[in-house]
């Protein structure tokens, strides 16, 4: 009774002292104001009734890392043991070249740091295997012809013919073999037939995060292993690949030659984008999308992939793609379209895409690119329009861009209005080199 009384009594005396060093109280009742420094300083302590664990760096590599082997597996190892703690920490990976049979997988407040361009994590050469049998939505297993080249740990896609594309397409990793039986780790989101072609494939992400916070990607290089590995949607994966991901940064990363999107990021809040080189990828450097709100892409350099320098897809707002350069792709520098509202392309290089340099595409009248700002980039010598806006998108602003086209080159009006464009503020911009003219308003 003695020992509860006193309890009761160091309790009232707490809560005394914070009523009294806290501001006097308001008409409501209720306690304002600001907490004095003295105590202020006592709160950033680390707490009386549980140590504090300090950031833990764990070093992967070779005979003097923590965890020595240059695979995807020996990575994982670290994610994991750091997985394990509340606070994370950082996995350091020594100058090197690393076997990727899996996605190197992220977790909440874990870093992955490497050692520059040195530190390559290359995709292991691709193989697949038609289905032996159909393949149903929400089986693990999958019955292939040829079972020889997968292996437990493995990254996987599960597609068909007519479920190739976007989020049809299963990916998984392999947790056990028998036979040409392969068991995954994820249920099946499609029905896959073996008649139109069913496939078992080890493509996927080199590095991955789902479901997870305050992540980072830093100086090493990603190599896609293009020319052996299989095509798997941006939707699914990437050569860096985040999902249902917040506050998460990649930079100074340089992503090579992956058989889809360099880095693709989908349903995501506040990722940052930043000093990175994206290049030689089978559709965009770059693929914000599915809804992913607070985008900052600033610095990088995507250049000569298939298709898109950036392709903003679906519901990316109020974001910011800002002091990039996007050249010699295949189609559009930068593409904008379904329900890409409020945001910001300034001081973007935008040059020699086989296409629109930037390109407002048409996604239906209440899923337009509305308030789009072009503001003060340089856009030269792309093979379709400098910008093209094919869409009634509302607020539409091009203001202080230089707009030009090299003698012989191939851009064919600086901007181009559709059909349905709905009125463009054009202003202050410094435009040459076209013989047909500045602007095209297609309606005229």
């Amino acid at each position: 009774m003695k020992t509860a009384s006193r309890i009761l009594i160091i309790t009232l005396m707490i809560a005394g002292c914070s009523s009294r060093h806290g501001s006097s109280s308001s008409t409501g009742g209720g306690i304002t104001g600001t907490v004095p420094p003295a105590r202020e300083a006592v709160l950033k302590m680390v707490s009386v009734v549980r140590p504090g664990t300090p950031n833990r760096i764990i070093s992967v590599g070779g005979d003097k890392a923590d965890i020595r082997g240059y695979s995807s597996g020996a990575i994982q190892t670290a994610i994991d043991a750091l997985h394990n703690q509340d606070n994370g920490g950082t996995v350091f990976l020594q100058p090197g070249v690393y076997e990727i049979i899996a996605p190197v997988t992220l977790y909440d407040n874990i870093t992955l740091k490497g050692s520059g361009p040195s530190t390559i994590l290359k995709k292991c050469k691709g193989f697949r295997s038609p289905f032996a049998l159909d393949a149903d939505y929400g089986e693990l297993e999958i019955t292939v012809k040829d079972a020889s080249g997968f292996r437990p740990g493995m990254g996987v896609a599960v597609y068909d013919d007519e479920k190739r594309s976007g989020w049809d397409v299963t990916t998984a990793k392999i947790i056990d073999i028998k036979g040409n039986t392969i068991y995954v780790d994820q249920f099946l989101v499609r029905d896959y037939e073996a008649g139109k072609n069913g496939t078992l494939s080890n493509a996927c992400s080199v590095i991955s995060a789902v479901n997870a916070g305050n992540i980072a990607i830093a100086d090493l290089t990603v190599d896609g292993t293009k020319e052996s590995n299989d095509l798997v949607d941006g939707c699914r994966a990437g050569a860096i690949y985040l999902h249902k991901v917040h506050d998460a940064l990649v930079d100074k990363v340089v992503v090579r030659d992956f058989n889809c999107d360099g880095i693709s990021w989908q349903i995501t809040e506040n990722v940052t984008v930043s000093n990175c080189e994206i290049y030689g990828c089978a559709n965009a450097g770059l693929h914000p999308g599915t809804g992913s709100p607070f985008t900052h892409i600033t610095g990088n350099n995507s250049h000569d992939n298939s298709r898109f320098g950036l392709y903003v897809c679906w519901r990316v707002r109020h974001g910011e793609v800002t002091s990039n350069s996007f050249h010699n792709n295949g189609v559009n520098g930068i593409c904008t379209g379904h329900k890409d509202t409020d945001m910001l392309f300034a001081e973007n290089k935008v040059f020699d895409n086989g296409g629109d340099g930037i390109n407002l595409r048409n996604d239906g009248l209440l899923n337009e690119p509305h308030r789009s700002i072009i503001r003060n980039n340089i856009i030269e010598n792309n093979g379709g329009y400098g910008v093209s806006v094919d869409c009634p998108a509302e607020g539409v602003v091009i203001e202080g861009n230089t707009i030009s086209n090299r003698p012989g080159g191939l851009q064919k009006v600086a901007v181009f209005l559709g059909p349905k464009s709905l009125p463009v503020t054009i202003k202050d911009n410094k435009i040459s080199g076209f013989a047909d003219g500045e602007i095209f308003h297609a309606n005229k």
